[in-house]
């Protein structure tokens, strides 16, 4: 077997979890083979170089081989290596630790513990302080009996 469908091998090297997963990246122009949109049905073979667009990310990955049969996460090396470059790998570093911070559409409703951190992030950047002013009042009544 020299080549064989990219949604399968996508699929078999466990780059995504289901086969229709992998065809519907393909369809929605996810899957590049030199910066050009692939359909799922374009054949590969050892030697090409794939790039998957997963937000925020685009990876990048050399086929070493061709399977058409999903593989176990051990031998997914001996099938493809990830050559990624360095730069996108930094940027997934920034988008994990903004966190919640950015949330973007889809992710669903922020667990107990990252509203707690939301509520204490926006109540100190509203707030300032801990007593929840942003100013100090004076209690005396000196100026008040100048006044007078």
């Amino acid at each position: 077997m020299n080549e064989v469908r990219i949604d399968k091998w996508l699929w078999a090297v466990r780059v995504f979890k289901t086969r229709s997963i992998s065809t519907e990246a393909c369809k929605k122009g996810r899957v590049m083979i030199g910066g050009t949109p692939v359909k799922p049905s374009r054949t590969i073979k050892p030697g090409d170089t794939i790039q998957v667009r997963k937000s925020p990310v685009t990876y990048s990955f050399l086929v070493k081989a061709v399977t058409e049969n999903r593989l176990g996460a051990k031998l997914v090396p001996e099938y493809m290596e990830n050559v990624t470059p360095r730069s996108e790998l930094d940027l997934l570093e920034v988008v994990k630790i903004s966190g919640f911070i950015d949330r973007r559409k889809g992710l669903g409703r922020p667990t107990k513990r990252e509203g707690r951190e939301l509520n204490k992030f926006t109540e100190e950047a509203y707030f300032g302080n801990s007593d929840g002013w942003d100013f100090d009042f004076d209690d005396s009544d000196d100026d008040i009996d100048d006044e007078l």
